[in-house]
């Protein structure tokens, strides 16, 4: 049996940095967000909430978890001036305190090792149904050594459903684990190419371009005369499953008239 080891070259890993943030309005193609400083990730929820009887907790259920965070930056894209509640009423005149319009934003933090540094690989955070809050803003006197003002937003979200999860605002894409094919084409959707401007894909896609870059996949399926077939394939499978739902899982089936049978999925 393999041993544990601790610290062994290539395998201490950290993330750090924050980069290539775009913002994605609601109408209109997503623009790069130069000046991002920060992006601060605070979930909310996720609470444990505990249940006794008898005078004994006998179990612990985690509340709903929604993604929030805060942004901070030196300066933000005009495309987001309406969804930080400012509205142009004509060239040069602005007005504050109007509807906030929602937006989703990707940003990329980096991850590396002790090899090869942060230049491993990185991660590309997509946030949907976002919706900003602006907090406090310092107009100080300028001085012998001024700063820039920096911006802020409290960010909450709406989750969106998936299948088989607990709906969510926020998605990882980790470029050392995705397919390179995969990564080319979501970075071509997320930041633009010659043929595509940027946009950002609605969660049903991004799962879509990931699944359509899946090979075949085989599955040993024994008929065992009464409706229900067993299945032998990779996890995620179930035994027994009905026959009426069974085209669900494996649309195409070769009876090898052996009472096994070979099915390819989709």
């Amino acid at each position: 049996m393999a041993k544990l080891s601790w610290d062994s070259a290539g395998k201490r890993f950290f993330e750090v940095g924050v980069d290539r943030g775009v913002l994605y309005p609601k109408t209109g193609q997503g623009v790069a967000w130069n000046g991002l400083i920060a992006v601060t990730e605070s979930p909310v929820g996720g609470e444990a909430k505990p249940y006794y009887l008898d005078g004994v907790k006998y179990e612990n259920r985690t509340t709903v978890e929604e993604f929030a965070a805060t942004i901070e930056a030196f300066t933000y894209p005009e495309e987001f001036a309406i969804c930080d509640g400012t509205s142009s009423l004509t060239t040069g005149l602005f007005a504050n305190q109007q509807y906030r319009q929602p937006f989703g934003m990707c940003y990329r933090t980096k991850l590396g090792n002790d090899i090869t540094g942060p230049d491993f690989g990185y991660k590309i955070h997509l946030v949907y149904n976002a919706i900003a809050t602006p907090t406090q803003r310092a107009n100080q006197s300028i001085s012998d050594s001024p700063d820039a003002i920096t911006f802020s937003w409290s960010v909450t979200t709406i989750p969106v459903r998936v299948t088989g999860i607990r709906p969510t605002a926020h998605f990882i894409i980790d470029s050392v684990r995705t397919d390179p094919d995969v990564l080319a084409a979501v970075e071509a959707l997320l930041y633009g190419s010659d043929d595509n401007v940027p946009t950002m894909p609605t969660v049903d896609e991004l799962i879509a371009i990931y699944l359509d870059a899946l090979p075949p996949t085989e599955f040993l399926v024994v008929d065992n005369g009464d409706d229900t077939f067993t299945i032998t394939g990779p996890a995620g499978m179930v035994d027994a499953i009905d026959a009426t739902h069974f085209t669900l899982n494996a649309p195409t089936v070769t009876d090898h008239g052996d009472g096994t049978a070979t099915a390819t999925s989709a």
